[in-house]
């Protein structure tokens, strides 16, 4: 079958690999009928993240069709359309048990203080093949495969795989009651779905970005929008909430952000990387080629902004990625301001009743926010596209071939 295959740090290519099969009683095949790139995927190419290994099969968003079940299985069925969820639990541990999936104790072969198991990351977050595939093994199938409504298409159900459940889990990390300023930085696809979720929770939504592609999207959905190339943005917050700052802040941008050279027109990370490779491998270059969505050498800029912009008694909820090596936060003007500080990982399966819901009434709609759809055999150039941050590509599906 074909898969979109790591091979290095820049080097990632469409080649034919084995099929998966069940390896054990709880684990079921799926035929992929979309998959998706996230910026998450760009965090193992540019090396801001390390562990991948070559030969892993990137991707951990997908939709399809059951195709195969093990004998434990009971209540997942072949030929089901199904989500597959970004992260992976078993369903029934400690942490499982109380909605934590990110957390689970037994998904990650590392052990039970090993961090989030997901498809398609490094050995570290358990070196499940990936999504970007035909077809892909998922384990724990009954906890970890989501029965899609035939009222949901495949457009809409590949973005309630990891972006919708991600979004949402910063809007509800949040805290986020009526008529509270949610200030939002960063609008590529996980933070228009955190604007989106927030303003259905009540929340008036300001959005920080400096590309205007995103901008207009984050302002079409109803949120203020700040230019961070354009003004001052603590500044600008504190104008647009009488001085108070915002009562809740998103940071959807971790260290997935602006390569560091800025613009669209710039190469990206891909085309980079072989002739730099030395700079993504020095742990203080990767973290500030990483961190770009801020001009500037400040790897924490967001985290200051947020601090600084977030209300007294206000909540600061992170659902950017950070790879362990970051170290740096205002601690002491968090705690002088008496903040509250949630973050971690999505618990996608946690959110799934709900969001389905939602979708189903048209209350959300993540179709919204999907900008390409490509074959799979085309993903490179997707990946390069979407890496250089060109002009309306957003999010990114593919389709994988028949």
């Amino acid at each position: 079958m074909k898969a979109v295959v790591f091979h290095a740090i820049g080097d990632i290519r469409v080649d034919d690999v084995p099929e998966p099969a069940i390896e054990d009683g709880k684990d079921a095949v799926v035929r992929l009928t979309a998959s998706a790139i996230c910026g998450t995927d760009l965090h193992f190419i540019r090396g801001t993240f390390s562990g991948m290994k070559k030969g892993q099969i990137l991707g951990h968003e997908g939709v399809g069709i059951v195709e195969a079940v093990g004998s434990e299985v009971r209540h997942i069925k072949v030929g089901q359309r199904v989500i597959i969820p970004s992260t992976v639990g078993c369903g029934t541990c400690q942490f499982c048990a109380k909605g934590y999936f990110a957390q689970c104790d037994n998904a990650n072969p590392m052990g039970k203080r090993a961090g989030t198991s997901f498809f398609g990351g490094p050995e570290a977050a358990g070196g499940l093949k990936g999504l970007q595939a035909e077809k892909a093994r998922v384990p724990w199938a009954d906890a970890n495969l989501v029965p899609i409504p035939d009222a949901i298409s495949d457009d809409q159900a590949i973005l309630m795989s990891d972006i919708l459940p991600t979004g949402w889990f910063g809007a509800d990390l949040a805290e986020i009651e009526q008529g509270d300023h949610v200030l939002v930085f960063g609008c590529g696809p996980v933070g228009q779905m955190a604007i989106a979720s927030a303003l259905l929770m009540g929340g008036r939504v300001i959005a920080v970005d400096r590309l205007p592609d995103r901008l207009a999207m984050a302002e079409r959905q109803g949120a203020q929008i700040i230019n961070m190339d354009e003004v001052d943005v603590p500044d600008a917050v504190l104008k647009l909430t009488d001085g108070d700052g915002a009562r809740r802040v998103i940071d959807a941008v971790g260290v997935d952000a602006q390569h560091a050279h800025g613009g669209p027109d710039e190469p990206g990370m891909l085309g980079k990387a072989k002739e730099k490779l030395e700079q993504y491998l020095i742990e203080p270059a990767a973290r500030k080629f990483g961190t770009h969505f801020i001009a500037g050498d400040n790897p924490s800029q967001v985290l200051d902004w947020a601090v600084e912009c977030v209300a007294k008694a206000g909540t600061i909820a992170i659902i950017g990625v950070y790879p362990p090596t970051d170290r740096s936060f205002p601690i002491g003007m968090a705690m002088n301001k008496n903040v509250t500080l949630r973050m971690g990982n999505a618990n996608h399966r946690r959110y799934y009743d709900v969001l389905i819901e939602h979708v189903l009434a048209g209350r959300l709609d993540p179709q919204k926010i999907l900008t390409q759809t490509e074959p799979m055999t085309d993903a490179i150039d997707a990946y390069k596209a979407f890496d250089e941050r060109q002009p309306g590509w957003i999010k990114v599906e593919l389709q994988p071939a028949a």
